[in-house]
């Protein structure tokens, strides 16, 4: 089943705690930035006035660009679950789909997608959908990861990265399709799993117990470098 399978989106964000449990272990790259931080200075650089981030998961980066930006901020997302969660921070949260977008044309300055294309069946539908709504010269910042992320990892359980529709290697082709101008930052965030617990359980969050159970005993904290992408599309001015 595919990252980008429904059954299997809607079986990981039924309830915060897989979510939760993938976030809890990740820390900033060697230069103290966070994707999170990349992000949002992409954001302040335009100024918005409104704002909108769709897969808002839990709502922690909705509430940080409510804190942040001067801006009025729309979140959505498929997840009731998580819809109620974000709504619990003071953001106006909705349940929506990428793939149809519940706004006029041009409504927002602004779009965010963080770790969340990847999920989209139809990427490019999604993608077109978030052009749809961002005025002349918005800007869309998308986060993902690239193909090395967790490598050690996965290696420690004799499993390969799984490839995604969006990621380091290909996320700039599907947005060149929608958007005028791509730029990108790599980040080099790292994973710090204290005991091969809650290496276990992170592995088993992806559905995976069949790797969790791989996992060999290791002594003391186990540290492993991610990979992450920031990519800032803007629609042309005209």
């Amino acid at each position: 089943m595919g990252l980008n399978d429904r059954r299997f989106v809607e079986s990981q964000y039924a309830s915060s705690e897989r979510l939760e449990t993938r976030r809890s272990v990740w820390q900033p790259d060697p230069s103290g930035r966070t994707p999170q931080d990349v992000a949002i200075e992409a954001l302040r650089a335009r100024r918005p006035a409104r704002v909108l981030e769709v897969g808002c998961g839990t709502g922690q980066l909705a509430e940080r660009m409510v804190r942040e930006l001067d801006a009025e901020l729309v979140a959505v997302d498929l997840s009731p679950s998580m819809v109620e969660e974000t709504r619990s921070r003071g953001v106006d949260a909705h349940v929506a789909d990428v793939e149809q977008l519940p706004f006029a044309d041009g409504e927002f300055d602004c779009a965010v997608a963080a770790w969340m294309l990847y999920h989209v069946p139809d990427l490019d539908r999604g993608l077109a959908e978030l052009a749809r709504v961002l005025r002349p010269a918005g800007r869309l910042v998308a986060i993902t990861n690239g193909e090395e992320a967790l490598a050690d990892l996965w290696a420690l359980v004799g499993a390969e990265r799984t490839h995604t529709t969006f990621m380091g290697g290909n996320g700039e082709a599907a947005l060149r399709r929608h958007f005028d101008d791509v730029a990108r930052t790599d980040l080099r965030p790292h994973a710090v799993f204290p005991d091969r617990d809650a290496a276990a359980r992170y592995i088993e969050t992806l559905d995976r117990g069949d790797l969790a159970a791989r996992l060999p005993e290791f002594d003391g904290p186990l540290v492993v470098s991610g990979a992450a992408i920031v990519f800032v599309a803007d629609r042309s001015a005209a």
